[in-house]
């Protein structure tokens, strides 16, 4: 403990309490000796970093218990399964950075049952660098992460229609490709060009409705 204590730079002291505490596991016994090893100094080491962003010991307890339940990495991503999105390798630092104050237990569980995040040993992989940046980007424009997590739930329900969809076309003209190389140009041309259609006669109709305004000064 004492070494691992200083390799963390923190007191001796404290690593026990975080020990009592539940927030590092125990280490592996060999007759007298306790060995600690790379995963109890992350562990420590994310403590420390959360603890400098504002969380509290309760709220950090809390979110290791959800990344503790949340899916390995290769179950998310599936292994040999072709995608276009580049993963991204965070520590819960990192991730705390992207999403200032909005890193709580109720939004990582449900960032990681819709699969945006995954584990992989001490690490977090969000599954998309493209949702990430977007996602973040919302947040910093005010838009709570809940929102942007409710939003994005029903955003996949729509994608995995059109994807049917797309899919489907194709396959109704015989082809024997698994993936025919033009099915994602297409698909994501249609689907932009009939977004940024739907966006304009939203937006018409919402300028259209507003009230006429009172022309004197």
């Amino acid at each position: 403990m004492e070494e691992l204590a200083e390799e963390a730079g923190i007191p001796v002291r404290t690593v026990r309490f975080y020990r009592e505490r539940g927030l590092i596991s125990p280490p592996r016994r060999e007759g007298r000796i306790a060995w600690y090893d790379d995963h109890h100094l992350a562990r420590l080491r994310t403590i420390t970093g959360l603890l400098e962003r504002g969380h509290t010991l309760t709220g950090i307890a809390d979110l290791a218990r959800t990344f503790e339940s949340g899916r390995d990495v290769a179950e998310v991503l599936g292994l040999g399964e072709p995608t276009e999105e580049t993963p991204v390798r965070l520590t819960p630092e990192q991730l705390a950075d992207y999403f200032e104050g909005e890193t709580t237990p109720e939004n990582l569980a449900a960032a990681l049952e819709l699969g945006y995040l995954a584990t992989d040993g001490d690490e977090i992989v969000h599954i998309s660098r493209r949702l990430l940046e977007v996602s973040s980007q919302l947040v910093r424009e005010g838009v709570p992460l809940a929102t942007v997590l409710a939003a994005g739930r029903r955003v996949r329900e729509h994608a995995d229609a059109l994807a049917e969809l797309f899919v489907g076309v194709l396959e109704d003209q015989g082809g024997d490709e698994t993936e025919p190389p033009q099915l994602r140009p297409l698909a994501r041309a249609v689907v932009d060009a009939e977004l940024s259609m739907a966006l304009d006669r939203r937006l018409r109709r919402e300028s259209t409705d507003e009230p006429p305004r009172d022309p004197t000064p």
